[in-house]
């Protein structure tokens, strides 16, 4: 249900929380091109009047919003390293987790003149995801030492300019969440509560750089980036100093508006210097293809999938993954969805647990970091939740509770769950979110 131009256009437009928090009462979930508000509220009647026309400036819809959200997985086999093995942000086994308290300001493109328009995000984020969600050279160092961090998700404007196209060019410039992939860090535009192992090792999480994308029409656009990594920066946050970028297409609300495809190719050296040596982290190049679709069956039933596919020249190692999400509206307020996975991690380099609460960000660097690998693994895991939104009103936007149960299993018969003595695992719970 959740596509990159969506998440895109959702940024550009303001939506009133993170990361497109309003996307609970989004209009659509199939994509869609900038809508522009006007400046200049319309007369209400056709007759001359003596009162002062009601006037709307540029900085007069900016919004704010807050969400939080905690929850906690109970793992079956009570790993005595306290980590549920593969999971990034839900890391800690049987623990509860104040995983995100996420702020954003954001002003609507609107109109500057001559068919331009102009915006702006930023959202930051406290809790146990930003752990996972750091930017080195920005976020690594604050609080790096505690469970619950800072980091900025997104700090940039955005633009829309009429070029070449009816539709014209829609670009982001400065913090960006990754373009590439379904599930996203906000938890009321994903459908479970963990994440899969496709999304947490084989998606990139965050860049500071710049993305947009070129409409052709109102169902086909080019989609292109540079950035200067997969979560660094630029100085001593850069850790091989060359850049990367992204390159693609989106087809939206094909068949009626029931179809979506985006394809996205990643290229570019991630690997450090400290790691491997300053020619070769120049060098080697990691590739990474994402292809997902989604399909509005019926108003109630819907089908996503996902295709994934990673090559690392430095490591020599190679990542695919297929991933199928199914989703049932029971009614307004409930969905009931199942997902299914299968992920190879050929080498057992990409699929790494990070015990030590600053460890992400320094592996990210190349520095010397305590972590938690398997060998050459094959993954499968099943997952079934109940997502309830109750509409509350009284400045409540979202209360959204998701019980969950997923099983995981090593389709090759290694161990890699539990301290490494189990071929499978269950975990059972789920989370609260609440938007203001």
């Amino acid at each position: 249900m959740w596509n990159w131009r969506y998440l895109l256009v959702m940024g550009l437009c303001g939506t009133a929380g993170y990361e497109g928090q309003a996307a609970y009462a989004a209009p659509s979930e199939q994509g869609g091109t900038l809508s522009l508000a006007p400046i200049v509220s319309a007369s209400a009647t056709g007759q001359p009047v003596a009162a002062k026309t009601e006037t709307k400036t540029w900085f007069s819809d900016i919004d704010v919003g807050l969400q939080l959200e905690a929850g906690a997985m109970a793992n079956s086999g009570h790993p005595h390293n306290g980590m549920n093995f593969g999971q990034l942000l839900q890391s800690h086994s049987d623990t509860g987790l104040l995983n995100q308290v996420a702020l954003t300001i954001t002003k609507p493109v609107d109109p500057i003149g001559g068919g331009y328009g102009l915006g702006a995000n930023i959202q930051m984020l406290y809790g146990s995801d930003a752990r996972a969600y750091v930017i080195t050279g920005i976020s690594d160092r604050w609080l790096k030492h505690d469970r619950y961090q800072i980091t900025p998700i997104q700090a940039n404007i955005a633009l829309h300019m009429p070029w070449l196209t009816k539709e014209g060019l829609d670009v982001q410039a400065g913090i960006l969440a990754s373009p590439m992939g379904v599930e996203v860090l906000n938890p009321a535009g994903r459908a479970f509560y963990t994440m899969t192992y496709t999304a947490q090792y084989s998606n990139p999480f965050e860049h500071v750089g710049f993305y947009g994308q070129w409409h052709f029409n109102l169902h086909y656009a080019v989609l292109f980036g540079v950035d200067a990594g997969n979560q660094k920066s630029f100085g001593r946050g850069n850790n091989n100093g060359r850049p990367a970028g992204y390159v693609g297409f989106n087809a939206s609300q094909l068949a009626g508006g029931a179809v979506s495809v985006t394809y996205l190719l990643r290229v570019g050296p991630e690997d450090a210097r400290r790691q491997l040596g300053t020619h070769r982290a120049h060098e080697a190049q990691r590739y990474w293809n994402d292809l997902n679709a989604t399909w509005q069956i019926t108003p109630k039933w819907s089908l996503t999938a996902e295709a994934t596919q990673v090559h690392d020249e430095g490591l020599e190692a190679n990542t695919w993954s297929g991933v199928l999400w199914g989703a049932y509206a029971a009614t307004s307020s409930l969905t009931i969805n199942a997902r299914a996975e299968v992920y190879r991690d050929s080498t057992g380099q990409f699929i790494v647990q990070y015990p030590e609460d600053g460890s992400y960000g320094r592996v990210l660097l190349g520095l010397p970091a305590r972590t938690y690998s398997a060998p050459a693994t094959t993954y499968g895991d099943f997952s079934l939740n109940a997502v309830w939104r109750p509409q509350l009103g009284h400045h409540v936007k979202l209360l959204q509770i998701r019980p969950e149960i997923r099983f995981d299993r090593s389709l090759n018969n290694t161990r890699p769950f539990a301290d490494f003595r189990h071929q499978n695992r269950i975990l059972i719970g789920g989370d609260v979110t609440l938007g203001f």
